[in-house]
């Protein structure tokens, strides 16, 4: 699931009220930077494997270990959070990197059968433009050096592509169902030494449900 903007307002507003320490700033660009170099790699990954291959078949396969370690990498997010070095929800910042988590490491990585469906494309082409707005805002706006385009693209572009990318997502989990129902996998069924059960394929049900209300409130905050 995208990002929403409230991370970036909230950011912005108690940055002024309260400015980060030298050592948060430079750790704050250095992290950003980074990032906003990783998702271009992938972006020009993706690109290239397009022109060369003619289709978007077998493009998961050729960018994954890219996209796993920065989408991975993330999760250094909810401690700058709980840290204090960036004044965001640790509840909503938690919620966003652990949906990207759970589709990159659950569903995409774990289920090969829907690793060459166009709803995977679609959600990744989303989170490339996506944090790469993202994350080249939060550095020029660190480096107190915002161009006005980057400003324009973070809060406009974000309206087209967050509902995109969470029609590509449950699509994506929706093309997963019956792959998940058939293997039984991450199931765990009675009897067992535990004596609990839980059932992966109601898991993933759930999710898709729970995209609903988390949706509807992030385009309320952007």
């Amino acid at each position: 699931m995208a990002p929403s903007e409230e991370d970036g307002s909230m950011e912005e507003k108690e940055t002024k009220k309260k400015p980060l320490s030298p050592f948060a700033t430079a750790w704050l660009t250095f992290y950003n930077i980074t990032m906003t170099a990783g998702w271009l790699v992938l972006v020009v990954a993706m690109i290239r494997f397009s022109y060369q291959k003619r289709t978007h078949k077998g493009l998961y396969r050729s960018i994954q270990k890219t996209l796993k370690f920065f989408q991975t990498f993330a999760l250094l997010e909810i401690i700058h959070c709980a840290v204090g070095i960036v004044r965001t929800s640790v509840l909503v910042t938690g919620v966003q990197v652990m949906s990207r988590i759970f589709m990159v490491w659950f569903v995409i990585h774990s289920i090969r059968p829907i690793q060459n469906e166009e709803s995977v494309v679609l959600f990744l082409v989303t989170w490339t433009v996506t944090e790469i707005t993202r994350y080249s805002f939060y550095t020029f706006n660190l480096l107190n050096h915002l161009p006005y385009f980057i400003k324009w693209a973070r809060y406009n572009f974000f309206i087209i592509l967050y509902p995109i990318g969470v029609v590509g997502e449950l699509l994506t989990i929706y093309g997963a169902l019956p792959f998940v129902k058939k293997s039984g996998m991450y199931s765990l069924r009675l009897p067992n030494k535990f004596n609990v059960s839980f059932d992966y394929y109601t898991c993933l049900i759930i999710v898709m449900i729970a995209y609903i209300p988390l949706s509807e409130r992030n385009m309320d905050i952007a």
